[in-house]
């Protein structure tokens, strides 16, 4: 019995086998998985939110032209994301872009994983807060706000961290136990670390819409 759309979106080995096929429209489902932890990459490495998009999308982009390269050694997501810190690495280098404290926090947008019931999400989800909080995390040094943002924000483990930005994953408890220490202690006891520069719900229907455009030519 054929496997249905949702069988394979379930399991992630299948559903990567079945797109290497030739089931491209499931690429989708690759995406809106992973627009969060990527957008949360993109504007760590101090990029505003319309080149994080661009950012995004070239990675969604690579990660397609080169799926079959992935072996499985490392999860899917430790992989696309060493595509999208190589892609953020490199666009850094190429245009000399000026960083920038993000400014706009999209007070009209309604975050992917809004939850009315939890106090501390209020207050995360709050404009002032939430400008505080970014700013702050923007004053870390790039070594320190990389390790809080793969650990923290994207829950990535120890040992995938120190994969990613090629240290010892002594030195990833290391940075982020400093990175921790550099954020104002009011700050740090009244946040979600995973509602940081959250990529909202209606950012993501574009997200998939330019990416699948860029795969059907």
């Amino acid at each position: 019995m054929e496997m249905t759309r949702e069988d394979i979106a379930s399991n992630e080995a299948c559903l990567i086998e079945e797109i290497i096929r030739g089931r491209k429209e499931l690429y989708e489902i690759i995406i809106r998985k992973y627009n969060p932890y990527l957008y949360k990459i993109g504007r760590s490495y101090q990029y505003n939110h319309a080149d994080t998009e661009d950012l995004m999308q070239d990675t969604f982009i690579d990660a397609y032209r080169n799926l079959n390269q992935f072996r499985g050694r490392s999860s899917f997501k430790t992989w696309i994301t060493r595509i999208m810190l190589n892609n953020c690495y490199h666009q850094k280098r190429k245009s000399s872009y000026k960083n920038e404290i993000p400014r706009e926090l999209y007070e009209e947008s309604k975050p992917m994983y809004a939850n009315t019931n939890d106090q501390t999400g209020r207050v995360v989800r709050s404009h002032e807060l939430r400008h505080i909080v970014e700013e702050a995390l923007m004053q870390l040094p790039l070594p320190y706000r990389m390790v809080f943002s793969l650990r923290e924000m994207n829950q990535i483990n120890v040992a995938e961290t120190a994969s990613l930005l090629d240290i010892s994953e002594a030195n990833v408890k290391v940075r982020l136990s400093r990175a921790k220490a550099m954020l104002r202690e009011h700050i740090e006891k009244s946040y979600s670390p995973t509602d940081l520069f959250e990529f909202n719900l209606i950012h993501c229907d574009p997200m998939v819409e330019r990416v699948m455009q860029e795969i059907k030519k």
